[in-house]
């Protein structure tokens, strides 16, 4: 069983986490203190560590360096940051000590939880990607670059195919516009969220019979976008079609 650690010393946002990954299958141990953190996420078996920047003792960073400091398996393990603060600088500060991820107070268990799938999927390494996505009729062909609909070739840009595998690796569920974000454009680039739904808005274009009265690209509003495909509808690296 995965094991995450909640370093959080919220107690609501650290209880939430814990009943919410719990109810997710994740087995799950917390603590309010960074320096407990610390000395628990070197010495344990985790699978991933959800830090909080702001301690009572050390902060996050700090948490953050000692982890990457430390030797062996510990010195590789992923790290989500969570943080009040929304200044770019803190983002970027976070990511340059090594944290895998960086999630800013407000933000959904939904978002969470995916982000969480997200970290651990690429920490894996091993894990295959979506080679061949059909919906209606229209087939995507990642490794290759080439869309139809109907048969017909569409004429999409990298981008569209990047953000349509966002989607394919989350067959039916919700996916926010931050997660598109850092998927589809990377921790590098910094766009906005209105940049995603231009994209959207062009990609329904190519995909739907009825654009403005959308079958499979869906506003899911106030969260982000649902491609409402079933998971047959996904062929991975490795598998074989349904």
């Amino acid at each position: 069983m995965t094991k995450i650690l909640v370093v959080e010393d919220d107690p609501s946002i650290r209880l939430g986490l814990e009943d919410t990954l719990r109810a997710k299958g994740y087995e799950v141990e917390a603590t309010s203190r960074g320096t407990e953190g610390a000395e628990r996420a070197i010495a344990g078996r985790f699978d991933l560590v959800i830090l909080d920047i702001m301690l009572p003792d050390i902060d996050g960073f700090e948490v953050c360096r000692r982890i990457r400091a430390a030797r062996g398996a510990a010195a590789r393990l992923p790290v989500i940051m969570l943080s009040a603060r929304g200044a770019e600088i803190d983002r970027v500060r976070g990511l340059e000590l090594g944290a895998d991820d960086y999630v800013t107070k407000p933000f959904s268990l939904m978002e969470l939880i995916a982000r969480v799938a997200s970290v651990l999927r690429r920490a894996q390494g091993g894990s295959p990607e979506p080679e061949t996505l059909r919906f209606g009729d229209v087939t995507i062909d990642f490794p290759r670059q080439i869309a139809t609909k109907g048969g017909q070739r569409l004429d999409l840009q990298s981008r569209a195919f990047a953000i349509l595998k966002v989607f394919a690796r989350r067959p039916g569920e919700v996916v926010s516009r931050q997660i598109l974000l850092d998927e589809a454009w990377g921790y590098d680039a910094y766009p906005n969220t209105r940049t995603v739904d231009n994209h959207l808005v062009k990609l329904r274009k190519a995909i739907e019979d009825e654009p403005d009265r959308p079958r499979w690209l869906q506003t899911v509003h106030g969260v982000g976008y649902k491609l409402d495909v079933p998971a047959s509808g996904v062929v991975f690296g490795g598998s074989s079609p349904a």
